[in-house]
């Protein structure tokens, strides 16, 4: 069988970041079309992640992030574990839980791991173990950002999943996000623990890194733009969650812009930011020698060790 030639590889993977930069963008305004979206974000995992980490060790990624997810919510709808008490709506479900929850998972927590590769460091074999513990938990928080800005929309407005009990966060309890936090830890620690065993050796391809690296945090700057539409352009009533407790949904869209501006955007603008220094030049050390000489250069010879007055 004829290997793909790697700039054809580079060129899909850049043609699907585009793709799905657009799909972001039209799910804003077209109804239906997030699904696909997702679906499409999920070949972005699968083919990015081949190129950067292997085959085998994305599949270690997608296989863990479905069946991880996918017990720790079946479980807590089951016992209030970790998430607390809640239920879907709709068909369409894996046990209690409808099939796109595992691919968003997928497809937003692999960027949510791009960027803390970016901000902390990649996992490669025989990485730190400050790494490939560090890693997993940046990318957790960056993963439950998302969710804090998503989370009150999806469900105490559009009642895709209800919270059984209320919550303080405009429907939705703290223990939800805290649950967030541990899955997308948990299944991506199990990801940096293969890596750090199996993966690949560390590269020194820092231009094919780099655009390794903007295709992930700009497809997770991207992800936010739904929540500007929806502050923009979302008509404004009130809900009342299933403790009876009622809330103004411009409230609720404003506060997921806030949240979007100062978690999502920051974290972008962080990893961005880092990536823009790793490709400054740095400034040129000066040898002690040349240091010292340039230090004496203009002192009276008095100053100068070695000379008398």
């Amino acid at each position: 069988m004829t290997a793909v030639p790697r700039s054809h590889k580079n060129t899909t993977v850049l043609c699907l970041t585009a793709v799905v930069l657009l799909g972001q963008l039209l799910s804003a305004f077209v109804p239906g079309l997030t699904m696909l979206v997702i679906v499409v974000q999920v070949g972005f995992v699968f083919l990015h992640g081949a190129q950067r980490y292997g085959r085998r060790a994305i599949g270690v990624f997608v296989v863990g992030g479905l069946v991880i997810s996918n017990a720790l919510e079946n479980l807590s709808i089951q016992t209030g574990f970790p998430f607390g008490h809640y239920h879907y709506t709709g068909d369409g479900k894996i046990f209690q839980v409808p099939w796109f929850i595992g691919p968003a998972y997928l497809a937003t927590g692999y960027l949510a791991w791009i960027v803390a590769t970016v901000l902390l460091d990649d996992v490669r074999r025989n990485s730190s173990w400050l790494t490939t513990i560090g890693t997993p938990v940046v990318a957790a928080f960056a993963m439950t950002a998302w969710d804090l800005a998503m989370d009150p929309g999806f469900s105490t407005i559009e009642h895709h999943w209800v919270w059984e009990n209320g919550g303080g966060f405009f429907g939705v309890p703290l223990g939800n996000f805290l649950g967030w936090t541990f899955t997308v830890y948990l299944f991506m620690q199990v990801f940096a623990l293969y890596v750090r065993s199996r993966g690949p050796l560390p590269t020194a391809q820092p231009e094919s890194t780099t655009a390794s690296d903007l295709q992930g945090v700009l497809l997770y700057a991207a992800t936010t733009i739904s929540f500007f539409t929806d502050f923009l352009t979302r008509r404004h009533t009130t809900v009342t969650d299933a403790a009876g407790v009622t809330w103004r949904t411009a409230d609720i869209y404003e506060s997921s812009v806030l949240l979007t501006v100062y978690g999502m955007c920051f974290i972008a603008l962080l990893a961005l930011l880092r990536i823009a220094q790793r490709r400054t030049p740095s400034a040129t050390p000066v040898p002690a020698e040349s240091a010292a000489e340039s230090a004496a250069v203009g002192q009276p010879e008095s100053a100068v060790p070695g000379v008398r007055s």
